[in-house]
């Protein structure tokens, strides 16, 4: 399983502690320093069974920059895909890959449900 994520977020630190305290292994993967590419980005999104929007980073400052809030809904799937593997920093983390599911961002209730 991988957890990719950005150390100096909040949110990913308490997931990456979640984990820890849970006794969960993971293969850990900076999203800064290596990007999600396309490929994945589109198998992820597939195995997630979320909408595609659900994999962009809302809330972050290259989002609101580039005013995506009012670009996104004119994109096609695989615009929007091409956008999210140009820059980590757009992707909502963190996304934890496993073989059958992927999650996107941390619920500790979701986490608790999928180790159960």
């Amino acid at each position: 399983m991988k957890f990719i994520c950005y150390p100096k977020c909040t949110t990913c630190q308490k997931a990456k502690n979640w984990l820890e305290e849970n006794g969960v292994s993971y293969e850990f993967r900076d999203i800064k320093e290596e990007n999600p590419s396309y490929d994945e980005l589109k198998k992820w999104y597939k195995l997630s069974g979320l909408p595609l929007k659900k994999f962009f980073n809302t809330s972050g400052m290259l989002y609101k920059s580039m005013e995506l809030k009012n670009k996104l809904p004119d994109m096609s799937e695989e615009e929007q895909l091409k956008l999210l593997a140009t820059d980590g920093m757009l992707v909502k983390r963190p996304l934890l890959v496993c073989d059958d599911t992927v999650l996107v961002g941390f619920k500790e209730k979701e986490y608790e449900e999928y180790f159960k």
